[in-house]
């Protein structure tokens, strides 16, 4: 039988692991990936959260372990999306007495979408309670934090958050806890997670952390991955900082290439960095998935993309690049488009005017080369690439 792993006196986590999850809409999931949902012993046996549909048998034999299922008073259900929701059905048929818990109007109409009308629901929002006993849990609204119906459900006895999808990680491990696992794994996992799930809704994420700063909790509980008891005041720092939008003076050269031109030209623009004093990294699409120059991307400030012309237009591996991160929205960047041609730029032209659909401080013109790069030709680009990023300095500082 699976067993419950308490996490504080009478609180248990009684989640599924995903070990051989290895794609999350679209992002890469090299680590697998928890579906976290939590037990409290009270009065009222509260369940916060549930699962992934596949993994609902999992739920119910850790409940199990401790309590029979169908004795379960309160189901909370901070998400609708089916990777949270997934096993209510399920748990609302082994215990029909229990009332879920969701947020007021969009989880109520979220879950009525998914399940349809035969659930017992109660909306609640941003300051609601619910007394469980010695515990009362309150419930704060975290909207596109990264669904509109997103919450939050804080337990003031036992100074836990049970976060839903914020500070999560993609990452399946026999531990639970961020110190078991170790800070720099976590936080690694962290960023990836926050970059291609989070990174859109900056603004929402302040606003979240605005609402949660009057809360007392040395512990986050999250959805996904592991649980923070050592590193709280980290992770909060982190978020902070990422939700600020404020790019590390860092550099990102992303290219793909055909006869190696746009891949020399990649080449000297990371030196003209490196002559700046600028950190750099050399990014080839055809071994790096998008996913994990995502997490690049959350801390950078210029983004470079190259790429040649083929079939009068860019290579597909760039052009997916460039919508996944498009969607992703990274702000305030400075984008240096590049790349070679034979018979016309339509490559470089290209990835220019998805950079200028990201809306980056862009030079006049891409950035180009016909037929194969010489050095002339590599000594042009690379004083070009530091006239450019000197004068984005000058105008910043004006």
């Amino acid at each position: 039988m699976l067993k419950a792993i308490e996490i504080k006196p009478d609180v248990f986590w009684v989640g599924g692991i995903d070990w051989n999850e290895r794609n999350f809409h679209g992002y890469t999931t090299e680590r697998g990936s928890t579906y976290n949902a939590y037990l409290i012993l009270d009065e009222k046996i509260t369940l916060i959260d549930t699962c992934k549909r596949d993994f609902t048998n999992e739920l119910i034999d850790r409940i199990a372990d401790i309590i029979d299922p169908a004795s379960i008073d309160y189901i909370v259900s901070n998400h609708v999306e089916m990777d949270h929701s997934g096993g209510l059905p399920a748990m609302a048929a082994i215990a029909p007495n229990a009332t879920i818990i969701t947020g007021a109007p969009k989880g109520v109409a979220g879950l009525k979408a998914h399940y349809g009308d035969g659930l017992n629901m109660m909306g609640v929002k941003t300051g609601d309670t619910l007394d469980i006993g010695k515990r009362t849990l309150t419930f704060v609204q975290t909207p596109m934090v990264h669904w509109p119906d997103s919450m939050v459900t804080y337990d003031e006895f036992d100074q836990i958050l049970f976060s839903n999808d914020a500070f999560g990680q993609h990452y399946a491990s026999s531990k639970r806890f961020d110190d078991e696992v170790g800070l720099p794994e976590v936080l690694v996992q962290a960023q990836k997670y926050y970059a291609n799930i989070v990174m859109p809704y900056g603004k929402n994420v302040e606003a979240a952390l605005k609402a949660l700063a009057g809360l007392s909790f040395d512990m986050i509980a999250p959805a996904h991955g592991i649980i923070w008891r050592s590193h709280v005041p980290e992770i909060l720092d982190m978020y902070r900082k990422w939700a600020s939008g404020v790019p590390d003076e860092y550099a990102l050269v992303v290219y793909d290439s055909m006869w190696h031109t746009t891949e020399t030209m990649a080449v000297e623009i990371v030196e003209a960095f490196i002559e700046m004093g600028i950190p750099a990294r050399l990014l080839d699409l055809k071994v790096n998935h998008i996913s994990d120059i995502m997490a690049e991307v959350l801390n950078a400030r210029y983004i470079a993309v190259g790429s040649p012309t083929l079939n009068k237009t860019m290579m597909p591996t760039v052009a997916s690049f460039l919508c996944y991160m498009r969607g992703l929205a990274p702000a305030g960047r400075v984008g240096i488009p590049f790349g070679s041609y034979g018979w016309a730029p339509m490559g470089p032209n290209e990835v220019y005017q998805a950079l200028e659909s990201c809306k980056f401080t862009l030079p006049e013109a891409p950035f180009t080369h016909q037929w194969v790069e010489d050095e002339s030709g590599l000594t042009a680009l690379h004083d070009a690439v530091v006239e450019f990023v000197e004068l984005f300095h000058e105008r910043a500082e004006a």
